[in-house]
């Protein structure tokens, strides 16, 4: 199977972001692929919750998230949303920062609520309190395709080594890391965050990016650092999309996973242990 990872700067408008992952499923589609993944938050990124709650919807009712199911189902596709940001029916007004997974007859297969929320700061200047406006979920979800048995996760679950390995005992072959990471932990740790992730289990690890300089229509701007990664599950790092919108393809191949989990069996050689 041939995938696609489209690395995107969304915008705060809803609209405009659709017409942009439409436009370069097509070109992905041309090119071969048929598994398309976008990053977190392709809908709409935005640093106002007031503006949030204006343009997004709940699922049931968002016609975004319909279009794009319209779309794998046009082309015949597998198409991963990294994730929507969509409303929930939370007496407390939070959003859920929801990944969707779309068969090729447009049907939605699987869900997955991000669970671990980026409430850090990392400078002074950059602070982030995802808590407060997003609901984190509370199950880990496995998806089966023809092509391999897929581990959802988003973005900050990438620091969660556990989750990744629940993901691969439970039969995940290939792990879905979405994300619009900060540019400061971006450099620091994404390309080492990702690499750990496939050598410790063993799967591909396709993370698809948000990049650039996020405009929003309230004037606030966010950055988020790029580099889509493909690592393969040895550990190599199989593409990387630098900085600029695009698209980047891999060759997904189950042997490899097999092959590397032969090597090293490390999923089966747990052990429990006390203290500290």
């Amino acid at each position: 199977m041939r995938a696609a990872l489209l690395q995107i700067t969304s915008s705060d408008c809803p609209r405009e972001n659709l017409d942009l992952i439409q436009r370069l499923i097509a070109e992905a589609v041309e090119n071969g692929a048929g598994f398309v993944l976008t990053p977190e938050v392709s809908n709409c990124v935005s640093l106002s919750r007031a503006h949030q709650q204006e343009v997004l919807c709940l699922e049931e009712d968002d016609p975004t998230l319909a279009a794009l199911c319209d779309t794998a189902a046009a082309h015949k596709i597998w198409l991963s949303l990294g994730s929507f940001v969509v409303k929930t029916h939370d007496g407390d007004g939070r959003f859920a920062n929801r990944q969707f997974l779309i068969s090729p007859r447009g049907e939605i297969t699987a869900r997955y609520d991000k669970i671990h929320m980026f409430d850090v700061e990392v400078t002074p200047e950059e602070t982030f309190r995802e808590s407060d406006g997003y609901r984190p979920g509370s199950r880990a979800v496995t998806a089966e395709t023809p092509f391999g048995t897929l581990g959802l996760t988003i973005c900050y679950d990438l620091r969660f080594p556990h989750l990744h390995r629940a993901l691969a005992q439970a039969g995940a072959e290939i792990l879905i890391a979405p994300a619009a990471f900060s540019p400061v932990t971006g450099a620091a740790h994404w390309h080492a965050l990702l690499q750990a992730r496939a050598i410790e289990t063993g799967c591909y690890v396709l993370a698809a990016a948000q990049t650039g300089t996020h405009q929003t229509s309230q004037g606030a701007v966010r950055k988020t650092y790029g580099h889509s990664l493909v690592v393969a599950p040895w550990g190599e790092i199989l593409s990387d999309a630098g900085t600029a919108v695009g698209i980047s393809y891999v060759d997904l191949d189950r042997g490899k996973v097999a092959e590397a989990r032969r090597r090293v069996p490390a999923l089966t050689h747990d052990r429990e242990f006390n203290g500290p």
